[in-house]
């Protein structure tokens, strides 16, 4: 521990200090200056930054559950809490023709309910060619738009209800190769290609439980000028995996012996030991446009495939199941509309998000007598409308209210939409 303090207290310290300054004051023809020099030179690419998210939220009922920061205690209809807390410090080596040879990253996040690490990972750049990186750690999955952006870039408090389902804490444990032109005049220098292989539950089990992998994959088109004032890119992703069946037991979505769509049970011994899939596809756009004011930017990302859970969730298991597989076709999207006002410093944010984790049935057909459909089934839509202003470029305020819809069912406590709109009011401190 010791060690680890005095290695974080010079970390900030050549952080901060220049060359120039260092030099002056380190009296090299002793060995402790030949000492401290050498450590110098060892960690004079180390970059520590951090912010931290703390916010007052206020909902339309106590007890609310919901994605804009989790859900609200039982008696609970307002609250403070700290959203994130992040520090990050970062390493890179640059070989003799000051090109990265070797990236490092430590993140962790600290809130009042724990510190978690979210990101641990290396990369190695080859140089002869430029073209190629190789990561391995625990890092974002290369897949989507919104997934990969950094929650302080983030204009939303939140993503989307279903990067959020689908994608739970955005990191998994993998390996990834990536193709990006480094040469200013490369014919490709526009392409970035992300592909890799990762355990496939993320940071929601303490480990891999099965020897399946998901395979990840984004091809995408980094922003390129339309016009002076046009800028486009998009991008389409894959993954491509599943976990082992424990049991016999498998629900499929069906139709029972009324006519009415159900989950009917496939009971077959076979069945263990068997894929069961997680496979996603999506694609994404974003159209930024200059104008008097500062930008207009509209975003979008579509995402449809299928999900294995359970009965009563349709996220990613952090265990083997030890009871029947629920496996359910879904598909959601996101879209923004972002406009400066008057200036760079004000800034309007229209945001809709939608995810129906089983579009093989309606609403009509949930809470039906003699079917098993549940509120796990239910599509929710979020039309988020905000509002932030740049203090500086270490203060952000936002101001943002997310209005909540749910699917109408016979479900009891959903025959009519849910009143669970949330206010949120958020300061980022960044440094």
């Amino acid at each position: 521990m010791k060690k680890l303090t005095l290695f974080l207290v010079f970390s900030l310290f050549v952080n901060v200090l220049s060359a120039q300054f260092l030099m002056d004051m380190v009296d090299t023809t002793k060995d402790v200056g030949k000492g401290l020099l050498s450590i110098y030179k060892k960690f004079d690419q180390i970059r520590i930054g951090g912010y931290i998210q703390p916010q007052y939220q206020i909902a339309q009922d106590k007890g609310i559950k919901g994605y804009a920061g989790g859900d609200f205690g039982p008696q609970v209809s307002n609250r403070f809490m700290i959203r994130r807390g992040r520090i990050r410090f970062e390493y890179a080596r640059f070989n003799e023709d000051h090109k990265a040879s070797v990236q490092f990253v430590f993140q962790f996040d600290g809130t009042e309910r724990g510190v978690f690490i979210r990101d641990f990972w290396g990369r190695y750049f080859e140089n002869k060619l430029e073209l190629f990186s190789f990561s391995m750690g625990m890092f974002a999955r290369p897949f989507g738009y919104e997934v990969n952006l950094a929650s302080s870039d983030r204009e939303s408090p939140e993503r989307g209800r279903m990067s959020q389902i689908l994608m739970k804490t955005e990191r998994d444990l993998g390996g990834m190769v990536s193709f990006e032109p480094r040469k200013k005049d490369h014919p490709l220098r526009f392409l970035k290609i992300d592909a890799g292989f990762f355990n496939g539950q993320g940071l929601t089990a303490p480990a891999d439980y099965d020897s399946y992998k998901d395979f990840i994959s984004r091809i995408s088109l980094k922003p390129i000028h339309l016009s002076p004032t046009v800028m486009f890119s998009t991008g389409i992703s894959l993954l491509y995996g599943g976990f082992y069946q424990n049991t016999p037991n498998i629900y499929r979505v069906g139709t029972n012996s009324n006519g009415d769509k159900n989950f009917i049970l496939d009971s077959s011994a076979q069945n263990i030991g068997k894929k069961d899939p997680r496979r996603y596809y999506g694609a994404d756009a974003q159209l930024k446009i200059k104008n008097a004011w500062g930008f207009l930017e509209l975003r979008a990302e579509y995402i449809f495939g299928q999900q294995t859970s359970t009965y009563g969730s349709s996220e990613t298991p952090s265990a083997l199941l030890q009871e029947p597989a629920y496996i359910r076709h879904f598909n959601g999207a996101y879209l923004y509309f972002l406009q400066h006002i008057i200036n760079l410093r004000h800034q309007l944010c229209i945001k809709y998000d939608w995810y129906d984790p089983n579009t093989q049935v309606a609403g009509k057909d949930i809470g039906k007598q003699a079917t098993n459909l549940n509120a796990t089934d239910i599509r929710f839509g979020d039309l988020g409308i905000g509002y932030i202003f740049y203090c500086n470029e270490n203060l952000k305020l936002v101001l943002w209210y997310d209005i909540v819809k749910n699917e109408i069912t016979s479900l009891p406590g959903y025959t009519q939409d849910v009143k669970d709109n949330v206010l949120t009011l958020r300061l980022q401190f960044r440094f």
